[in-house]
């Protein structure tokens, strides 16, 4: 879908590249793979990565912490490598 479209000027995406859905901790690389293939998309300066949905009610508080530092680590491999 991405392919087809343009972002109107200015619009930034948060798309979800850790789940609320599952307990398994996804793995930094995995997460700057998302967060670069949407970058390729629409432009690394219009992507904010996040979590596809709120991970407080789903999930016991050490992984839902353990996804942060997950997703916080994949956003610096990504940024590391896009810019």
């Amino acid at each position: 879908m991405w392919k087809d479209h343009t972002l109107p000027e200015g619009t930034v995406i948060y798309p979800g590249v850790v789940s609320h859905s599952t307990n398994a901790v996804e793995h930094p690389r995995l997460v700057a793979d998302r967060i670069i293939q949407f970058a390729e998309l629409v432009g690394p300066e219009n992507v904010i990565a996040s979590t596809d949905c709120g991970l407080g009610g789903r999930l016991h508080r050490q992984i839902a912490w353990a996804k942060l530092e997950s997703l916080v680590e994949g956003a610096q491999i990504a940024t590391e490598e896009l810019f």
